[in-house]
């Protein structure tokens, strides 16, 4: 039942649609500078499939009757009409192979794969048309080629600017951008453009309004770039309406309309080619966006994994000493002293977690007033027991009194990234004297400098390059990490980080310096 209500639906508009548009005919003929019912007429085939064919068939037969009528030798015109059935469900089929059911035309390729074929389609079928009025007898001799220029220019104008429409109109995704299209302000701002760019074109150009036609530009490239796809059909059907009606109003000549109707469909297809560059740029804009969030998520799993690293292996190493304690029958400090570095380890673990989560998920810091002294002294720390047993001369040099304006676990971050990078770049190069020193100094224009030092073989032009890049690294067991997550905190606290090239390793942070203590902020 629905479906048969679809059908006559389909057959009512399509008449109408013929009706209306049946505007300056050539000899009475079905030949008319603007032809939107095929348009209608293949979107209801391309969405309805192969049965939909007997109704389209039906549909042009019907119009033929009533709007044109049927003279005698009435077989004859029918014929003709059968014909041009036959020749738009030809050009369906060809479109079938070239358009997705779930494309919305809003790209450069399917705006391509859809208009070459109505261009070609509808020359080709204006030719067989008018072949068959002219063998019929119902096109005088010597109007063949005038007949097939205007009949393509109406069916070309018609499904080039209505078909869009329509087939946005018949999928739910075009609907909805439609709708949000229409609701939107910016649509009645050029909708009144386009009113006044009518009014210059056919007012003040007169007869030959299209000298001035070129007015009609500005709606539709404001709409198009502004609401993409959708902008530019809304824009295109509105200006159609309006040039069809002023030539009506102003009873332009059929030639004077064929004119018109031809730079009315140039004037769509760059509306709908710049409508289609925005909505693919959105889309890749929209997929670059997601990929950034799939990327925060990948660097986020490696810096907890980088960060967690550290307080894992000291829990690992205090539950180490503690079975060794215990085995020794130790119930004193020291084996409280093994629990409480485990637990405090567990606390700085968890704290990882959470501070780096609110990083990445936001760019939060935990802003405190915190002296420089106490935060190189707690991510040097570790750092002294691995120089006496790797053999690694360690230097803290003195810390000047400052204060920061910093989070705390972040800046300590920082700071064991690069005593970790030291002190296995010192590990795998083959020197006397191996040495890793951190020391700070102040600067002009209230900041320090942080300055993380090794007797390794430095960075060189290359790794100086990449070294901030996301997932390089110049060690085979690194992730590529921890510097790029440094760079953004020192960044995030209004400071910056780099590597330098020398014959040694050289990492200077720097940062602004707190003067007065202020109230921990968050």
């Amino acid at each position: 039942m629905h479906k048969h209500l679809l059908s006559l639906g389909f057959i009512g508009l399509y008449i109408a649609l013929d009706a209306a548009s049946f505007i300056h005919p050539l000899h009475g003929l079905n030949i008319t500078p603007w032809n939107p019912a095929p348009a209608l007429g293949l979107v209801y085939l391309l969405r309805q499939g192969t049965t939909a064919r007997p109704v389209l068939v039906l549909a042009v037969l019907l119009s033929e009757y009533l709007v044109r009528g049927v003279p005698f030798p009435w077989w004859n015109s029918l014929l003709s009409a059968l014909i041009l059935a036959v020749g738009y469900l030809l050009l369906s089929e060809a479109l079938r192979r070239r358009m997705s059911p779930t494309t919305l035309l809003d790209d450069r390729a399917a705006l391509l794969g859809w208009m070459v074929p109505v261009v070609l389609g509808t020359l080709l079928n204006s030719v067989v048309y008018l072949t068959s009025l002219h063998l019929l007898g119902l096109l005088p001799s010597g109007g063949w080629l005038t007949g097939v220029l205007q009949f393509w220019v109406g069916d070309a104008v018609g499904i080039t600017v209505a078909m869009p429409l329509f087939w946005w109109l018949t999928g739910e995704r075009g609907r909805l951008a439609l709708g949000s299209a229409l609701l939107c302000w910016e649509t009645l701002g050029y909708s009144l453009l386009g009113l006044l760019a009518l009014g210059i074109a056919f007012g003040l150009g007169g007869d030959g309004g299209f000298k001035l036609f070129y007015f009609l530009f500005l709606p539709i490239v404001w709409a198009s770039a502004r609401q993409g796809m959708a902008g530019a059909i809304v824009s295109a059907t509105l200006l159609q309406v309006g040039v069809i009606a002023a030539v009506q109003v102003l009873d332009f000549s059929a030639v004077t309309v064929a004119e018109l109707q031809m730079l009315a469909v140039v004037m769509a297809l760059i509306g709908f080619f710049i409508g289609g560059v925005v909505d693919e740029q959105r889309r890749t804009s929209g997929e670059l966006r997601q990929t950034l969030r799939l990327a925060a998520a990948g660097e986020m799993a490696g810096a907890l994994a980088h960060e967690l690293n550290q307080p894992l292996t000291a829990m690992g190493a205090y539950a180490s000493a503690y079975d060794a304690l215990q085995a020794r029958g130790e119930t004193g400090a020291r084996l409280d002293a093994a629990i409480n570095g485990m637990r405090a380890e567990a606390r700085r673990a968890g704290d990882v977690v959470r501070r780096l989560r609110d990083f990445f998920r936001t760019g939060a810091t935990k802003l405190e007033t915190v002296a420089l002294r106490q935060i190189i002294e707690a991510a040097a720390e570790h750092y002294k027991t691995k120089a006496q047993q790797t053999e690694i001369q360690f230097l803290v040099a003195e810390v000047p009194e400052i204060m920061l304006l910093a989070d705390q676990l972040q800046l300590e971050v920082v700071l064991r990234n690069l005593l970790s990078n030291a002190f296995e770049a010192v590990a795998v190069a083959d020197v006397t004297g191996r040495q890793v020193s951190i020391h700070a100094e102040r600067l002009p224009g209230e900041r320090v400098i942080i300055c993380v030092e090794d007797s390794g073989a430095g960075l060189t032009s290359q790794d100086a390059e990449r070294a901030f890049e996301s997932f390089y690294s110049s060690k085979s067991s690194g992730m590529g990490l921890g510097l790029v997550i440094s760079r953004a905190i020192a960044e995030t606290h209004g400071g910056s980080l780099w590597g330098e090239v020398a014959d040694h390793g050289v990492f200077k942070l720097v940062l602004p310096i707190q003067e007065s203590p202020k109230t921990p902020t968050s």
